[in-house]
């Protein structure tokens, strides 16, 4: 027989072929995860906007996973300062789209998954169609513009949307559950509108360490897979704050906001 099949039994039939029993074999041992867990994994549909710094290992390890079907949106080339932090893509890679490089690592690491790439930057006008076919969004952008439109969106399309960012030597991550009938917090309940643009800072101006998104992209990878699978305690109401400098974790509860214009069950 040119493939064996192996049969796991767990309140249901599951088949998984030889190649994904050793492949995600640590994955299945865990007793949250399992044989069935696998097999959810490999059936979900994440979407990660931004293939960056926090993108590379966010899709590095879903793709690890065997998360089966994975979406990148990023309009941006391979910069030679970007190689410092995002570590999917390498020297060979510049000047060549993001989505192109980091589909490429994602195939050759793990050839079980399907990957699909939109070279857009993500708007208003195209967010609604994209985020259509996806249950999870993971927000590894770098604007407040995009964080909001993809907070606004998915609200209103009752996703699930685990959202992180960096600067310096700190990172948050927190994730925002829409798609039950009490919604959590949404990010403008943390964040009602951007900051004055004379405040803002970004990596080309104030810098990042980039182990420390891969830090916070690796949480985000966490809390995907446990969002996945309905597993653990999620962030849903709850901001991680990571201090690199002091090596610490902050843990805030997060209300939320009655007033807010995107989420509140106020007229």
């Amino acid at each position: 027989m040119d493939q064996l099949v192996f049969k796991i039994m767990d309140n249901s039939n599951l088949e998984l072929n030889e190649s994904q029993i050793h492949r995600y074999s640590r994955n299945i041992i865990l007793k949250d995860i399992g044989g069935v867990g696998q097999k959810k994994l490999l059936s979900a549909k994440v979407l990660v906007v931004g293939a960056g710094g926090l993108g590379s290992p966010i899709l590095y390890y879903l793709a690890a996973s065997g998360i089966g079907n994975i979406g990148i949106i990023d309009h941006d080339q391979v910069e030679i300062s970007n190689l410092q932090r995002q570590i999917l893509h390498s020297t060979r890679d510049i000047r060549r789209k993001k989505t192109i490089s980091a589909k490429e690592k994602l195939i050759d690491l793990n050839p079980d998954i399907k990957v699909k790439v939109y070279c857009d930057k993500l708007t208003v006008n195209n967010i609604k169609n994209i985020i259509n076919d996806y249950d999870f969004i993971a927000d590894g952008c770098d604007n407040f513009d995009t964080r909001f439109i993809l907070n606004d969106n998915c609200f209103s399309q009752k996703k699930v949307l685990i959202s992180g960012a960096v600067q310096g030597f700190e990172g948050y991550i927190s994730t925002f559950k829409f798609n039950s009938k009490i919604s959590s917090p949404c990010y403008r309940c943390i964040f009602p509108e951007p900051p004055p643009e004379d405040s803002l800072d970004n990596c080309s101006t104030a810098g990042v360490l980039g182990s420390v998104a891969g830090v916070v992209g690796s949480l985000q990878a966490t809390e995907i897979v446990k969002e996945i699978l309905n597993i653990g305690d999620g962030l849903s109401g709850w901001l991680i704050i990571f201090d690199g400098i002091s090596g610490e974790f902050r843990k805030i509860k997060v209300p939320k906001d009655p007033k807010c214009i995107t989420c509140s069950i106020l007229p």
